[in-house]
């Protein structure tokens, strides 16, 4: 499952990160693998996400969300 399948509510661990250009400066914003991401809510049409990751919240474009791999705890 990717980040980009989950729903509000939900509480996932990051698996991968996958090649993207974008990689790098996710993994240094802490979305690193084994790190626990809790599933915030969306806009209303859907993209961006909100997501809870370490103390700090972010909101990540779906397409960003679909390179990385998750699964729910």
């Amino acid at each position: 499952m990717t980040l980009k399948d989950t729903t509000a509510g939900m509480t996932v661990r990051i698996d991968e990160v996958e090649e993207s250009p974008l990689k790098q400066r996710l993994m240094t914003m802490g979305l690193i693998p084994g790190t626990k991401v809790e599933i915030l809510n969306s806009a209303p049409m859907g993209d961006p996400i909100a997501i809870r990751i370490r103390s700090y919240n972010l909101a990540m474009r779906k397409d960003d969300a679909a390179n990385i791999q998750v699964t729910a705890i």
